[in-house]
């Protein structure tokens, strides 16, 4: 079973230490959902995974390691979706997406009609059929994001990093896409690692959750171990209670006395 071993990372910006020895191991069709403050060092850790960002320690999968391996290579192996993803303006949405496809192409290669399909099979998953044509430059934020999964999804990597996947969506479209990744991650058997600030989002979908601290460890689990009343005062300073109906962990923010 492919599985990623992540064993002591720690990445440095500016001389500061912004992820402090983290440790992650995680095995296709499961979803480990990293969450903490601004700042604790959540999408420094994806970027680092992806390649992005310089780091130390161990980041293999099964027997290779990935830091061995080209760019092209790697991304075989990992996909990312940025938060804020940079789109080029000129380009069509389709054409975007079909980038995924590219780390599978021999070089000057184009696209066969199965990088095609691939892409459209995204494509519909997303519900993008309608954007086809349009430039990426036209699209509203989560419009980008839903355009910027399916590129992820195209390029149809084992492991995929999402950095706040719902920020610029609405209730409606946060439910679809969540959904999606949730059944992608167990009929595709694909490994999911995401960022979310949405406490209750967090604890909905993911198999576990890490609570990251001032780019370490605080606490890692299932999602009831993990989000609690002390968990999230000690982290996040702040006063909240924890409900649970029919099953559904909800982090609720209490007011502070004044």
């Amino acid at each position: 079973m492919t599985q990623l071993n992540v064993k002591n990372l720690k990445v440095k910006l500016g001389g500061k230490t912004i992820v402090n020895e983290v440790s992650i191991s995680i095995n296709l069709g499961q979803w480990v959902c990293i969450i903490g403050p601004n700042g604790a060092g959540k999408s420094s850790l994806l970027k680092a995974i992806a390649g992005i960002i310089s780091s130390t320690g161990d980041l293999v999968v099964d027997d290779v390691d990935l830091r061995e391996l080209s760019h092209r290579d790697r991304a075989c192996w990992v996909a990312y979706v940025a938060q804020e993803p940079i789109m080029p303006a000129g380009m069509k949405v389709f054409d975007y997406i079909l980038l995924g496809r590219t780390a599978h192409l021999k070089m000057l290669a184009s696209e066969s009609n199965l990088d095609i399909e691939v892409a459209r099979f995204a494509v519909n998953e997303l519900g993008l059929e309608a954007f086809l044509e349009r430039d990426v430059a036209t699209l509203s934020g989560g419009e980008r994001q839903r355009v910027a999964i399916a590129r992820a999804l195209t390029q149809a990597s084992p492991i995929v990093l999402l950095d706040e996947p719902t920020t610029a969506l609405d209730v409606g479209y946060q439910q679809e896409v969540l959904e999606l990744i949730d059944r992608l991650c167990k009929e595709n058997k694909i490994a999911v690692i995401s960022t979310m600030h949405d406490l209750t989002i967090a604890g909905l979908y993911p198999d576990e959750l890490m609570l990251l601290h001032n780019g370490a460890i605080h606490e890692k689990g299932k999602p009831e171990q993990v989000l609690t009343r002390e968990n999230i005062a000690e982290v996040y300073g702040a006063n909240i209670e924890i409900v649970i109906s029919n099953g559904t962990l909800a982090v609720i923010p209490v007011r502070l006395k004044s």
